[in-house]
């Protein structure tokens, strides 16, 4: 799926800055051992993950060329104080949920109540459907909380205007929210994450190719979808154990800084989204509602090509971390006006930059130094990171598995399009904790005394088998003499012989058949009964 089952609503997308999200598709299966060891190494006070080589991000540029969102524009904030929710539904979707619950409605009443759109509908119709189509993006893919099946409605007051919902930062708000997330997945036994993970893993693979699946197809737009399709899991770990290990021993030299530099990745990638390089450099906070997170470039400065210097003292945002939407009628654009106009002023925000001479000078000398100091290289001991990893995957398969029925029709599952026919979702969010390294699969190898076992009862049933056709040969010469003795001398009434038993076994042949099977000298007879009649 390339494109949104109705192209009735692609106008009203491309206004609202989302066409190029609808294009995703299904997505990419979460990778939750992957998502937890990043989250390991994310430090919350910098928004950057530490590895042994410095410090690394997601940043706006990945936001914008990974998920195609607009990122250049006003912060998406408002007031959602004294908001009369069914008023708002009934007036921009045209209908009234049953439910709201804190101003969340579910994601299943608005695919129950907006079917695809035929060619015979209104204009209104459209545009209520692209306003429920986006709501679930937003809901299931973008900015998805814990619940995974609620979204809240004041993201439906932003789409009112498509045009104006077009002028808004949406890649800053995504990138904001993911990093609240994984700030509060940092904290002890928290087992959930929300924010959208999909940017998080493919992050990962772009920039660690030692964590990258291979696949045989081209790359396409936006970059995100790059593995949508079957590939080879062949060397890529499998449990939490092995994905420490690679983290803490693989060097600067097997860490891409600019992977979007490639020509096959650029060479897709649309002009429009390349004529602003300097927003993806901006230090400046992103402020969505009740959320403010600093965007921190002058940290990363190789992922934009660029020498890195000593970075400064980051600013401590631990209050504002415990901001969020329970403070009810909140006016937020006047709580966070101070962050805002730093956002509307980001330009005078660009750290100083300097470009790579050479790739020995990718930093400045004290850099490292400082780092080793003040940062978290490593998150293992140096006797452990001397392990070698224990386990592979050595198979094809996709990231994103498809049931039977997925090919007839697509439905809308926490695992499948957010929007009502398709459009990108993500699977649910994995949990963040230590979790049990995968082993090989059992490999049935012979075991001895199964052989000598087989070798004992085999020699047991040929004996057996001698042995019955022997009585049975004797019977028959029996009955042949007796019927030609009836016939010339009358005979008595017979006397009814015992049985002729079989031989006995031999003792150590019916002491290891007793080992293999000692139930089945007590099984009853078929029919139930212990009767002598029935001459069992």
């Amino acid at each position: 799926m390339t494109a949104p089952s109705s192209l009735l609503i692609e106008n009203y997308l491309r206004e609202g800055g989302f066409w190029h999200v609808a294009t995703i598709g299904r997505g990419c299966k979460l990778d939750s051992k992957l998502i937890s060891a990043l989250i390991e190494r994310w430090r919350p006070e910098t928004h950057t993950f530490n590895l042994p080589y410095g410090e690394c991000t997601i940043t706006l540029e990945d936001v914008h060329l990974q998920l195609g969102l607009p990122v250049d524009g006003y912060a998406v904030t408002g007031s959602t104080q004294s908001a009369d929710w069914g008023t708002v539904c009934y007036e921009l979707l045209g209908a009234i949920p049953d439910r709201i619950k804190g101003g969340r409605i579910e994601m299943g009443w608005l695919r129950d109540t907006f079917p695809e759109p035929g060619d015979d509908s209104t204009e209104l119709e459209l545009i209520r459907y692209a306003r429920a189509y986006i709501l679930q993006i937003i809901g299931g893919y973008l900015m998805p909380d814990l619940s995974r099946n609620l979204v809240h409605l004041r993201w439906l007051l932003k789409l009112v205007d498509f045009r104006a919902a077009g002028e808004l930062s949406w890649g800053s708000a995504v990138l904001a929210t993911l990093y609240r997330e994984m700030c509060g997945a940092t904290v002890p036994n928290k087992a959930k994450i929300g924010g959208c993970l999909s940017l998080l893993q493919l992050w990962a693979r772009y920039q660690l190719p030692f964590l990258r699946p291979r696949v045989n197809y081209p790359h396409t737009f936006p970059l995100i979808t790059r593995w949508n399709y079957l590939a080879s899991y062949v060397g890529i770990p499998t449990s939490l154990e092995d994905i420490r290990l690679l983290l803490d021993q693989r060097s600067e030299a097997q860490f891409e800084w600019t992977p979007y530099e490639d020509p096959a990745v650029w060479a897709v990638i649309p002009d429009e989204f390349l004529q602003n390089p300097n927003m993806w450099h901006l230090k400046a906070p992103m402020v969505t509602y009740a959320i403010v997170e600093m965007h921190q470039s002058d940290r990363v400065l190789r992922q934009f090509g660029f020498q890195q210097s000593i970075p400064v003292t980051p600013e401590k945002l631990d209050d504002e971390h415990e901001i969020d939407l329970r403070h009810l009628n909140t006016d937020w654009p006047r709580y966070w006006s101070n962050y805002i106009e730093i956002w509307e002023n980001r330009y005078d925000y660009i750290p100083t930059r300097e470009p790579i001479i050479v790739p020995e000078l990718a930093c400045v000398p004290e850099y490292m130094p400082w780092f080793r100091i003040h940062g978290k290289p490593y998150l293992l001991s140096e006797k452990e990171r001397q392990q070698q990893i224990r386990v592979e995957r050595e198979r094809w398969g996709p990231l994103n598995t498809r049931r039977k029925d997925d090919y007839a029709s697509q439905s809308i599952a926490a695992t499948q399009p957010p929007g009502p026919s398709t459009a990108p979702s993500q699977s649910p969010g994995p949990t963040v904790q230590q979790t049990t390294p995968t082993s090989w699969p059992f490999q049935m190898m012979p075991v001895p005394w199964q052989v000598g076992m087989h070798g004992l009862v085999h020699l047991r049933f040929r004996l057996l088998l001698l042995n019955r056709r022997s009585i049975g040969c004797r019977r028959m010469r029996d009955r042949t003499s007796r019927r030609g003795s009836s016939s010339q001398h009358p005979q008595p009434d017979p006397i009814l012989e015992e049985p002729e038993s079989p031989p006995e076994e031999p003792q150590h042949l019916a002491e290891a058949e007793r080992r293999r099977n000692p139930m089945r000298n007590c099984r009853r007879p078929p029919c139930g009964t212990d009767s002598d009649r029935h001459q069992h």
